[in-house]
């Protein structure tokens, strides 16, 4: 073996690990859990453990994460508007167009005692060193967990409201403290993902998106210390989502509008990783960023907010134009169901805080009722 060779295994084989202090009661299963599409998600995956939750924390409860991790190209455009040049046919890669890729780990989360995580990593390097990347991994992680994400605004200002329905979310943020607001920091993979979630069932959004990433996407890195299982798969990059023939795509259940979008937010994704790198993650700023997204054609409201709620743990953005949120937030805060516009009125008095707001809904435990039959799609992918 050469002593390069030696090097390259060596990097191929690195893997650290810390413990992440959350300072209060951490609740991993409901903070980790949204990030998880469906319970087969290859990218994602919670291990509740006991699931006890609450004020004590959730001690025994673990996670699986794999991602990409992108650098800035210094060609890369500055706004969605602009078109980066095609890849050319005799490259897997046109670096003129697509973002660095740093290089792709792979994260362990552990949850030790009522606010202590244990986070371990595994990287497979590409354009920076070993020990550079799982640097970068392990900042990031604590972004992951929400550790930063504070509540305590929120909690005052229930209390000063002191009207039945703050009354009610101050009672289930007592029942729930460990919860945190997630940030994966990853807004091309999050976009893509969304997408695949527009105006379609839960079921299929989960099937299109688990084998989207099963059928094309690659094994994460793992090593001697941390070994990926085997049904993890890392997200696709904008060239590999290029190369998705159309038929795939039927065969995934993606229907023509939502994989031509994919394939926009492909051509655009040096822009969007520039953006979300760029961004703050003050509501202002995530706001401005919610509406460069809708500047590319097929994405809208809802995909924005849903995007930047799980790159960017965004705490005001709310899913305008959500098939069941506005009357369920209706019916949780006044009993009646309402529209849109209504919805966002009720939540007017909490911003800053909307869309913790709508999570504290989430765990309330208010179940809204149901009218007519459950949605059954027509499934054409055998036609």
């Amino acid at each position: 073996m050469t002593a390069e060779t030696a090097t390259a295994a060596a990097c191929a084989e690195a893997s650290s690990e810390m413990v992440v202090e959350c300072g209060t009661p951490y609740d991993l299963p409901r903070t980790l859990g949204v990030l998880q599409r469906g319970y087969a998600d290859p990218a994602v995956r919670v291990d509740a453990g006991t699931f006890s939750g609450g004020p004590h924390g959730t001690p025994g409860a673990g996670a699986w994460m794999c991602q990409r991790i992108y650098g800035i190209s210094p060609k890369a455009p500055r706004t969605l508007e602009e078109r980066p040049a095609p890849l050319s046919r005799n490259t897997a890669e046109s670096p003129a167009s697509d973002p660095l890729e740093l290089g792709q780990v792979t994260l362990r989360f552990d949850q030790l005692s009522a606010s202590e995580v244990r986070v371990r990593v595994a990287v497979r390097p590409e354009r920076i060193p070993a020990d550079l990347l799982t640097e970068t991994a392990l900042q990031r992680a604590a972004s992951i967990l929400g550790v930063e994400d504070d509540w305590t605004g929120l909690e005052l200002l229930l209390d000063a409201l002191g009207d039945r329905a703050s009354t009610e979310l101050a009672r289930t943020r007592r029942r729930h403290p460990g919860v945190r607001l997630p940030a994966t920091g990853a807004l091309f993979d999050q976009v893509v993902n969304v997408t695949l979630e527009q105006k379609v069932t839960h079921e299929q959004a989960r099937h299109s998106w688990r084998n989207l990433l099963k059928r094309h996407g690659e094994r994460p890195p793992s090593s001697s210390a941390l070994s990926a299982p085997e049904w993890m798969r890392l997200p696709l990059t904008a060239t590999q989502l290029k190369r998705v023939p159309s038929w795939e795509w039927h065969r995934m259940w993606v229907q023509p509008p939502l994989s031509r979008t994919v394939l926009r937010i492909a051509e655009r994704a040096p822009a969007i990783h520039r953006l979300g790198k760029a961004t703050p993650s003050d509501s202002p700023s995530l706001a401005g960023l919610a509406e460069q997204l809708t500047s590319v054609p097929g994405i809208g409201p809802w995909t924005s907010a849903e995007t930047l709620q799980r790159s960017h743990g965004a705490a005001d953005l709310v899913a305008v134009g959500d098939y069941h949120l506005a009357h369920f937030v209706g019916e949780a805060l006044t009993g009646r169901r309402t529209d849109d516009a209504g919805m966002l009125e009720l939540l007017k008095p909490y911003r800053p805080h909307r869309q913790r707001v709508v999570r504290l809904l989430g765990l309330s435990g208010f179940r809204m009722s149901r009218f007519g039959p459950r949605l059954d799609p027509e499934d054409h992918r055998q036609r």
